[in-house]
């Protein structure tokens, strides 16, 4: 895992499509004001999920940075839905709206990073550079 939202296999990174997780270095705030660390459990988050399973990646498209952007399966389970509908990436709908009911559930549930205060990450990113 490189972060919650792009993996490598066999030294190509693919970037999931269509979601945004919270940057590994990124913090979040939670109710009792605590800075809690929750770029880096989005990222332990997808990295539980997967383990040393095999993937099955659909490339959707390449990114600006020359990853590829996919929808990968595990086991027929799309990763992507499943870091958002348990709060540890945000709907990216600037390249998609697949996971906004997904993202509305977590949300809801308080589940991940919805249990906190945070940024959105590509808010997040600009404010770092």
């Amino acid at each position: 895992m490189i972060d919650g939202d792009t993996i490598e296999i066999h030294g190509h990174r693919i970037r999931l499509s269509a979601i945004d997780a919270i940057e590994s270095r990124q913090p979040c705030i939670l109710a009792d004001g605590k800075y809690w660390n929750c770029g880096r459990d989005a990222a332990f988050a997808l990295s539980d999920k997967i383990g040393r399973a095999p993937l099955a990646c659909e490339v959707k498209d390449i990114d600006r940075y020359g990853r590829s952007v996919a929808v990968c399966d595990l086991d027929g389970e799309d990763i992507g839905a499943w870091m958002v509908e348990n709060g540890w990436a945000v709907a990216y709908r600037r390249y998609g709206t697949e996971y906004v009911a997904a993202e509305s559930r977590a949300r809801a549930a308080g589940l991940g990073i919805w249990q906190s205060e945070f940024e959105m990450p590509w808010d997040w990113r600009k404010g770092q550079r």
